[in-house]
């Protein structure tokens, strides 16, 4: 049996940029939300928030090593297995990535260790300025990384020189017409899956009868967070959802799974899309909300793939079910929110047992939902790693065989079933410990003493 380097080497990547995004899509809003921990602990002196702070750093510190070792994987594969990709686009991504080792890596290297160990080294007002600064580096990385990918669905400002990809105008790669839509969809999407596994973890404190106290302020606080974030990743999704129309048709054919173009166009709840046959098997349709979604019109119109050659047409079951399960979990996530208002209002939102239970199944719901969006961008992108201008097939090495590809790529599936279920665990053990687990916040490492309250004195008062 021959194997095909190309689907070998798009498995690998695919292996590879699934796992490791994962990670970002904890650590760069756990980074804003450590931030603004430090920053309400100087600017209050409530020591509860330095003890919340303390917990999330420590996790942090093993998620966002676990990213920097799989995201430094990446660009050896765009050498060993995408060489051809890389060759042509060099002008363009290289200077890209290294602005972003430029500005995250060196700004992350330079706060990264202040914050994780220098504490009762530094001043509180110093120790809050190294999580902002770590904070700003995640969102650097984010720019540049999103900035390179979104060039590659929406090229802009290039020249083609001898098949190479050469630079016109650095502003238009940079701010090409998707990156805008894919910074804001993606980022948001990043801070709502934190949001949603600091949630899971203050109701499993809750739940356990443990850390009440800062279980229910990390519970509050990110409740009340979502209910900006929710929402707005909806608007934004729609914002997104326009500019995919109007750039690249045959992706959004694709997730709507429509073969005809076609006006007053229904929405397909469900469907098996058959690609010999070019039709839909069990469909449930919804009449013309398709193009309401997607025109903002009752009888706007959609293209279909048929528009297309087979060979410049996407997969098509792929995007269509991603896209589904994204959009089902991100209307889940906004029944949650909404629930949570009810509860507040009640003065039921810490001792409801089954939305604890709901709160706690949200965190994996909610990083399911970036891999969904994820494999929808960029599968609904095939056949092109350059949109419309480099195919897939004609970016591998013409040298590489499948055999050495397989090689890798199993080598890649035992280490990361190694590093990444360790690195889940150890994080696991030390929410099992609670923030209390952390060294007691002295007036040295809080920068200003906490008055005991009028709880704490009867306690004591009870135990002597």
């Amino acid at each position: 049996m021959e194997l095909d380097p190309v689907f070998l080497s798009r498995l690998q990547f695919a292996w590879v940029v699934a796992w490791h995004i994962l990670l970002p899509a904890f650590t760069v809003g756990l980074a804003s939300y450590i931030a603004v921990l430090e920053g309400i602990h100087l600017f209050t002196g409530r020591e509860i928030y330095l003890r919340i702070s303390m917990f999330w750093i420590k996790i942090f510190s093993v998620s966002f090593g676990m990213g920097v070792v799989s995201g430094v994987i990446m660009p050896f594969q765009f050498g060993t297995n995408w060489s051809r990709f890389s060759d042509a686009t060099a002008d363009i991504l290289g200077p890209l990535l290294a602005y972003e080792g430029l500005t995250a890596f060196f700004l992350e290297a330079a706060f990264l260790g202040v914050l994780l160990f220098g504490r009762k080294l530094v001043p509180p007002w110093a120790h809050f300025t190294a999580a902002l600064m770590v904070a700003l580096g995640t969102l650097f990385s984010s720019f540049w990384i999103l900035a390179a990918n979104s060039w590659m669905h929406t090229p802009a400002g290039y020249d083609i020189v001898e098949g190479r990809f050469v630079p016109r105008d650095w502003i238009e790669i940079i701010f090409n017409p998707s990156f805008p839509y894919r910074l804001a969809h993606t980022v948001t999407a990043f801070y709502v899956t934190t949001a949603f596994a600091v949630v899971a973890v203050a109701a499993w404190l809750l739940r356990s009868g443990r850390f009440a106290a800062e279980a229910r302020i990390m519970m509050s606080m990110t409740l009340w967070l979502l209910s900006l974030l929710v929402p707005l990743q909806i608007l934004i999704g729609d914002f997104h959802g326009l500019n995919t129309r109007d750039h690249q048709p045959a992706k959004l054919a694709a997730i709507e799974a429509r073969w005809e173009t076609a006006r007053s166009v229904p929405l397909t709840l469900f469907a098996i899309p058959d690609e010999a046959s070019e039709t839909n098997r069990f469909e449930v349709d919804v009449p013309y909300l398709a193009s309401l979604i997607v025109t903002h019109s009752w009888d706007g119109e959609i293209k279909g793939l048929k528009d297309w050659p087979r060979e410049d047409r996407p997969p098509v079951a792929i995007p269509f079910f991603a896209f589904r399960i994204m959009v089902g979990i991100g209307l889940l996530m906004l029944a949650v929110v909404i629930v949570s208002w009810w509860l507040r209002f009640r003065g039921r939102l810490f001792d409801t047992a089954w939305f604890q239970r709901a709160c706690f199944l949200m965190a994996p719901l909610s990083f399911i939902a970036v891999l969904a969006g994820w494999t929808t961008t960029e599968v609904g992108r095939q056949p092109w790693t350059i949109y419309g201008l480099m195919r897939t097939a004609d970016s591998v090495p013409p040298s590489l065989s499948g055999a050495e590809v397989l090689i890798s790529l199993l080598g890649y599936v035992v280490v990361y079933l190694i590093i990444f279920p360790a690195g889940v665990m150890v994080m696991a053990n030390f929410v099992r410990k609670g923030p209390d687990s952390i060294e007691s916040d002295s007036p040295i490492e809080s920068g200003r003493p906490e008055r005991p309250t009028r709880i704490q004195i009867q306690s004591e008062g009870e135990s002597s």
